[in-house]
């Protein structure tokens, strides 16, 4: 069988199976999922064996320290994921909601009512939690998931994909409702975007090659591409404040699309501000390029190119840029950011409303760190990804992201006239 047909093949299974998911009961979907979390952590050490055979090879393809950050697993991340698909559990079932309702004058009664999407294809890179989060999410929704993980996890996800097959069909349910590609090439990639018959959305979750691989794709796609993120210092800003939520921002987990990666300060209290944040920094180990006033202040601070402006590190480097003014600040982050999440440190009211309503990001943080830009975070439980986009979702995606509604009307023999 050749790599088109069997995903053809999967693909129409996942169709079938979505069918009979999207009548199914909170109560059977929930057993499910609790069903999960067990298995999750019941298989440990299977999970970690299977992980560690994913690192040695990571290591020797020389993958870099931030991907292997995203990839292993240990005892404690595997305890967190099964955490998740509980929380999943006790989420709200977003199915047959009705979102609003209105009579006519001509006595037509309309509904909207959310249902699920259908088929959904994720497509995403070294993250094993995607695999459980992505498949939960997309199961409690409603809709049959295709999974296509990256090769540099291809290990840990065959493990995943098996526990998760084998919960909810011990529950009754289809397998396929969670189906994984299990071939790593990109050709896949290419297949899963020619057939809009066969799956309603693609949600992809990565870099640039895998945004180059989806152009001209058949399917509706819900990107989680760039995570290009600013802090900008204001100069009413509580200084320790910024000093808290900028460390935040940038090291506690550099690898992940909503660190910051670009710090914007306010000339008035760079002199104040940048030479203690620089030392702190520093001895995190980060790697600091700033423009030429910004250097002035931080030792050992290399110069930054204009390709550091655009640059999403995912690593222990962050760039550092000054400004006259809080306009100068929003318009860097038009013209550099990626829409994904920017945040404001400021005592000033006013300042920090502009910054809200001008700077047009999906998540806009007036003194709190880029971090929460998470489904857990805002309470979803999980999500599939953080959309930049501004159709149909925007932000951490999850349960509710994953519907669409239909019009329910009833009558009482009206016909138009």
């Amino acid at each position: 069988m050749n790599l088109e047909t069997e995903i053809l093949t999967l693909l129409a299974a996942a169709r079938r199976a979505a069918r009979g998911l999207s009548l199914a009961t909170t109560e059977r979907k929930n057993a499910a999922l609790r069903r999960l979390a067990a298995s999750l952590r019941g298989a440990g050490d299977a999970l970690i064996a299977a992980n560690r055979g994913d690192l040695e090879n990571a290591r020797a393809a020389g993958i870099s320290g931030a991907m292997l950050d995203r990839l292993a697993l240990d005892a404690d991340r595997i305890g967190a994921i099964a955490r998740g698909v509980e929380e999943i559990a006790a989420l709200p079932d977003p199915v047959g909601e009705t979102i609003s309702s209105w009579r006519r004058p001509n006595g037509l009664a309309i509904r909207q009512v959310r249902v699920p999407l259908g088929v959904i294809a994720i497509i995403y890179e070294a993250r094993p939690n995607v695999t459980v989060d992505a498949g939960a999410l997309g199961f409690k929704a409603g809709n049959a998931v295709v999974l296509r993980g990256g090769r540099e996890a291809l290990e840990t996800n065959r493990e995943l994909g098996r526990l998760m097959a084998d919960a909810i069909e011990a529950e009754g349910f289809d397998p396929a409702c969670v189906a994984m590609v299990r071939n790593p090439d990109r050709e896949a990639i290419q297949i899963l975007k020619r057939h809009p018959e066969s799956i309603d959305l693609i949600i992809p979750r990565g870099g640039k090659s895998l945004k180059e691989a989806l152009a001209g794709s058949a399917v509706p796609i819900l990107p989680h591409f760039d995570g290009v993120c600013h802090t900008y210092v204001d100069r009413a800003a509580d200084l320790a404040m910024a000093e808290e939520i900028c460390f935040n921002a940038k090291c506690s987990r550099p690898s992940v699309c909503n660190a910051m990666e670009t710090m914007i300060v306010h000339a008035d209290v760079a002199a104040r501000f940048l030479p203690k944040l620089g030392a702190r920094m520093r001895a995190a180990g980060v790697e600091l390029r700033g423009d030429d006033r910004a250097r002035t202040l931080l030792p050992d601070c290399a110069a930054a190119a204009d390709a550091d402006w655009d640059a999403e590190y995912l690593d222990l480097i962050l760039a550092v840029k000054t400004v006259a003014s809080l306009d100068e600040a929003i318009e860097f982050i038009g013209r550099h950011g990626s829409g994904l999440a920017d945040a404001i440190v400021t005592a000033d009211s006013a300042a920090a409303a502009r910054f809200a309503r001008e700077v047009d990001s999906a998540t806009v943080y007036v003194n709190a760190s880029t971090r929460f830009t998470d489904g857990f975070e805002f309470g979803f439980g999980a999500e599939t990804g953080i959309s930049t986009n501004r159709l149909h979702a925007r932000g951490p995606m999850g349960l509710r992201e994953l519907t669409i509604y239909k019009y329910v009307i009833h009558g009482e023999g009206q016909v138009r006239r």
